[in-house]
Order: C-alpha cells, then structure tokens, then sequence
C-alpha cells in the first residue's frame, strides 16, 4: 500500500488518519499540537510518501503547499481539503498537485473530536489541472473510495459557486439567525428543536467561518440574493404547490437507496 501523509490532524486530517489506520495504510502525521506513534512535527517526515493530504486551515495552506515544493519529488501526489478551490488552483506545482474537498464535517473542532466513518457515503469534490494524468486522479479517487466518500468532479469557480449555496450561506444565516434571535429573551426561552437545529452551523470553527466569508464573498452574496428570491416566489406563489415539490425534490436526495 501507498504511504500517505497528513499535514494537520483537526477535525478532517485526524479522522483521515484514523480511517486510514484502521484501513492498514502506511500513513503519519504531521502536527505542530498533536504527538503519538506515527505523528512527527517536521515536514522532511513526508518526502517518503506518495500522497500527502493538506488539512490545514485555508488561510495557512498556500504556505504550506510552497514549503512543499522544496521536500518533495514530482510524482508525489498531494491534495488539499479546502473548502474553496479558485484559490488553490491559481498555479501548478512541481508535484502532482490535485484539489479536493471532502463535504464532510460537524460543528466540532480537532483532532478529539475526529472520528472513523466521517466520509462514509460523502461526496468528495475533485478539481484536477487538465494535464493531470489520470494514473494520478485513479490513485487518490481509491484512497477516497477506501474511505467510503463518492468522488465528484468539477471545476473550481463552479466548486466555489456550489459550495456558497449549500455550505457557505447555509452557515451565515445559521449565525444571523442566532444573531438576529439573541438580545429576545422570550424567543430563546421558547426555542425548541427547530431553532437548535436551524442554528447549529453557528457553532462551526470560528476560523474556518472567518475564512469561508472573507474568501467567497461575492458567491454568498450571489447565493444570499438567490436565497431572498425563493422566498418571494414562496411568499407570492401557489404556496401549497411548491412547498409539495420542495418536499419531494428534498426527499429525493437525502434518502439513501
């Protein structure tokens, strides 16, 4: 089996290193808060393997992806876990670098909280450059399946556009509503389920929020505009009927065969 390595063991990077080990992949760590068998601090650990996941905040990948360039060679196969992917792919690497972003997660933060099974039956987004060879995209679209996730290919601006939709805003209005609701003593006295579970992506890590907004904000704001549209045509329309097709259309895709 490949040996594979991870920058960051947080939430997404420890739950990759868990599944992996439990799988019987050859993989370490690299971490500058974590220590155990297999979890080194410097970089020079990985020039020995073949893919290196990045699992890093998004503000500090781009750094990390330079420091890189100088450890290791150019078949090594890395990817990136961010959740925007214009950004990443703005220039190539002297190694196989090939995007990715798993849609996977909870509002929980660090390795603690890392688990086994967080990419089962997930959508994993691939954003490949055009001259990867598809040797390459085979070898990590097998680690992906091995971790249970369904490979997904796109490309990046329409990554970023998609993601701002059902990820991005998706948390924004979690926090507004929050916002919104907190200075009524009555409302949160009276909130039930509903607001706990239409708020819960407020409690998403505050950096990994910082960076979603900063970054993509011409997509959430594209997508906020889309979002006040529905309501005017729920608001307006045959409110019955489209309430109907949204349930339908809903049930379609969240229900597993």
């Amino acid at each position: 089996m490949a040996k594979i390595g991870i920058i960051g063991l947080g939430l997404i990077g420890g739950s990759i290193f868990k599944d992996l080990k439990r799988l019987n992949y050859d993989v370490i760590g690299i971490s500058q808060s974590q220590s155990g068998e297999h979890i080194y601090k410097n970089y020079e650990d990985l020039k020995a393997c073949e893919i290196v996941f990045v699992c890093s905040a998004m503000n500090k990948t781009l750094e990390i992806l330079d420091k890189l360039e100088g450890i290791l060679t150019t078949e090594t196969i890395v990817t990136d876990v961010c959740s925007l992917k214009t950004f990443v792919c703005k220039k190539q690497r002297p190694y196989v670098f090939i995007p990715s972003h798993p849609m996977a997660g909870t509002e929980h933060k660090g390795f603690e909280n890392s688990f086994e099974g967080l990419f089962k039956g997930a959508t994993w987004v691939l954003t490949p450059f055009k001259n990867t060879s598809e040797e390459k995209i085979k070898k990590l679209v097998g680690i992906i399946e091995d971790l249970g996730a369904n490979p997904l290919f796109t490309t990046p601006s329409k990554h970023d556009e998609a993601a701002a939709m059902i990820s991005h805003m998706p948390m924004l209005i979690a926090q507004a509503l929050f916002h919104s609701a907190k200075d009524n003593e009555l409302a949160l006295q009276m909130a039930s389920s509903g607001f706990r579970d239409m708020t819960r992506l407020a409690l998403s890590n505050e950096e990994m929020a910082a960076d979603m907004i900063n970054m993509n904000h011409e997509n959430i704001q594209n997508a906020i505009l889309k979002l006040y549209k529905s309501v005017g045509e729920l608001t307006s329309g045959d409110y019955e009927k489209l309430i109907k097709e949204i349930k339908i259309q809903r049930s379609k895709m969240f229900t597993k065969s």
